[in-house]
């Protein structure tokens, strides 16, 4: 048998049947989103998001992502979730 420690961290994650860091992390990002917008939390979603009006299509809930020039901004939580919330297909609307 070989050690764990040898192999590449894909197949260490396939081997103990865990998911990426990176995909762990969409996970939460989009179950906080979700918490934020249904208002779980006492916190008004106005000052993380803003709602895309535009009539396209897809779900109700879709999200405006602003343009920011900085990279400071550009990397943090409610402009990274953006894209993946927006991708979700929504079954209940």
């Amino acid at each position: 048998m070989q050690n764990i420690g040898q192999l590449h961290y894909d197949d260490r994650l396939k081997h103990l049947g865990l998911t990426s860091l990176e995909s762990r992390r969409i996970r939460s990002d989009l179950i906080e989103t979700y918490k934020i917008i249904n208002n779980v939390y006492s916190v008004p979603r106005e000052i993380f998001f803003e709602c895309d009006n535009s009539g396209r299509r897809g779900h109700e809930y879709k999200l405006f992502k602003k343009r920011f020039r900085l990279d400071v901004r550009k990397f943090t939580f409610s402009n990274r979730v953006i894209d993946n919330w927006n991708s979700l297909y929504c079954t209940v609307c």
